[in-house]
């Protein structure tokens, strides 16, 4: 069966997806598609998504490099490896080389506060340097996990063992977040790859650091440059000809939730495994005894900032809404008052589809509370309306706490403030991504993705009597 290029496009031209359905090309797609471009159909949605051949190549060139980077990598010894992060932590933490980033992370953040964009979780200032610094130090000091024995099974005359072995190239797609460069340059650790594609918001940013630390950083410690790569460009098509790559090991998207998904579907349909960190938001649930106290603090000490682990929809029991939920408006005030702000507040009901929105803000804290039967009922929520994330249950039973564990369909369960989810915080290990279980219950591994647990599994046979066979 021959096949033929794509050379163009028609407006109104169908398109089908999905099997049974079609979707018409518009005019704006008509007259930008040229030959040399890809389109790529989402099956799920019917999106058209034009990939111009310029981003293709360059995409296309950066995987390119991190694939021969990986292979070259079986001869790095994990000496150099360490060295690569000591260097690249030191370099960041030199106040002369930080002092480029900085200047091209204030030139992102003014232009983003041009176009009217939020900017808390571009600016890169001291407290996400630490950060960084810190995560790449705890790489630095994390033993190397490219290749280890898990499992052994002896036969008569032979053997097979299970090896733990790098996975490949591993592509990223996050917002605008500088710091997400030290938790990915983590797979490294494993003997992975990396190709970054970062928010038009930081590239500027991004690039300082590929410029002033991290490149120089590979080539301090000996390893190949492809090791990491950072796709130099602002168009969102670049993200899906990365995730349209099946070079590409593991796919991880970190975003808002439309995006992500979006993503998640181009790697799906190209066969490239994914792990997506989309849509965020914590549940709290004060119960029938609730401590006063204790319910204001879990509540004021989740809400410092927005970030996918931040409170947002808490639960009452009907039968302490009448002293909780001024408790509840009075700690939320009181964490909304240290940013000179008032808070948005929306009361719903039980039945109200909007228990399913992520709540997003940068100043202006901004949540839900709703009234409930009880705990079950609250839990009966969660389950419907969460994206199966962060939960957490104030009470002093613990039989309440048990029970609340196995009932609610999420990865991370508490009995305090939400912010704990976090796999640097929480475990020592600068995190990839927190997965959900908005789709589905994860396979096999735990929800933080880290750079340690981005690892396939092989098996060798040791035949010791050749006379052996079937």
């Amino acid at each position: 069966m021959s096949s033929e290029l794509l050379s163009g496009l028609q407006a109104g031209q169908p398109i089908p997806y999905g099997g049974n359905r079609i979707s018409r090309v518009s005019t704006d797609l008509a007259e930008a598609f040229v030959e040399g471009d890809r389109l790529v159909v989402v099956q799920t949605t019917g999106d058209l998504l034009h990939i111009p051949q310029a981003i293709g190549e360059v995409v296309d060139t950066a995987v390119s490099a991190a694939v021969e980077a990986f292979y070259a990598l079986a001869g790095v010894s994990d000496q150099q490896i360490t060295h690569f992060f000591d260097a690249f932590a030191n370099a960041l933490a030199d106040d002369a080389t930080f002092a480029a980033i900085a200047a091209a992370n204030r030139a992102d953040v003014a232009a983003a506060v041009g176009r009217g964009r939020q900017t808390g979780r571009l600016e890169l200032g001291e407290s996400m340097r630490a950060g960084m610094i810190e995560a790449l130090q705890m790489w630095r000091d994390t033993r190397s996990g490219r290749s280890a024995q898990i499992g052994s099974l002896d036969h008569h005359g032979w053997s097979v063992q299970t090896w733990r072995g790098p996975l490949g190239v591993v592509g990223f797609v996050f917002e605008g977040r500088p710091n997400v460069f030290a938790d990915a340059c983590g797979v490294l650790r494993t003997g992975n790859s990396a190709v970054l594609r970062i928010g038009s918001d930081a590239l500027d940013t991004a690039r300082a650091i590929v410029d002033v630390a991290l490149r120089p950083a590979l080539a301090d410690a000996g390893l190949p440059t492809g090791c990491v790569q950072l796709v130099d460009s602002v168009e969102r098509a670049a993200g899906w000809a990365l995730f349209a790559d099946n070079r590409v090991g593991l796919a991880v998207a970190r975003g808002s939730g439309q995006a992500v998904d979006q993503l998640g579907a181009v790697a799906r349909q190209h066969g490239v495994p994914v792990s997506l960190h989309g849509t965020g938001g914590a549940w709290m649930v004060a119960g029938e005894d609730a401590d006063a106290d204790t319910f204001a603090a879990a509540v004021h000490n989740s809400l410092d900032r927005k970030v996918c682990n931040t409170l947002n929809v808490c639960c009452i029991v009907a039968t302490r809404s009448v002293d909780l939920l001024p408790v509840f408006t009075a700690a939320v005030e009181r964490a909304a008052e240290g940013r000179g702000v008032r808070p948005i507040i929306h009361q719903l009901t039980p039945d109200d589809p909007a228990l399913a929105t992520e709540w997003e803000w940068d100043t202006v804290p901004e949540l839900a509370v709703v009234i409930v039967d009880s705990v079950e009922h609250a839990v009966e929520l969660c389950n419907r309306y969460s994206p199966h994330f962060i939960a957490s249950l104030i009470s002093d039973d613990p039989r309440a706490h048990d029970a609340f564990y196995e009932a609610v369909d999420a990865p991370f369960v508490g009995n305090g403030f939400t912010r704990w989810v976090d796999g640097q915080y929480a475990l020592g290990k600068p995190e990839l991504g927190l997965s959900n279980w908005q789709s589905g219950r994860l396979f096999g591994r735990g929800a933080v993705l880290s750079g340690d647990s981005v690892y396939t599994v092989r098996l060798r046979a040791a035949v010791d009597d050749h006379s052996v066979r079937r």
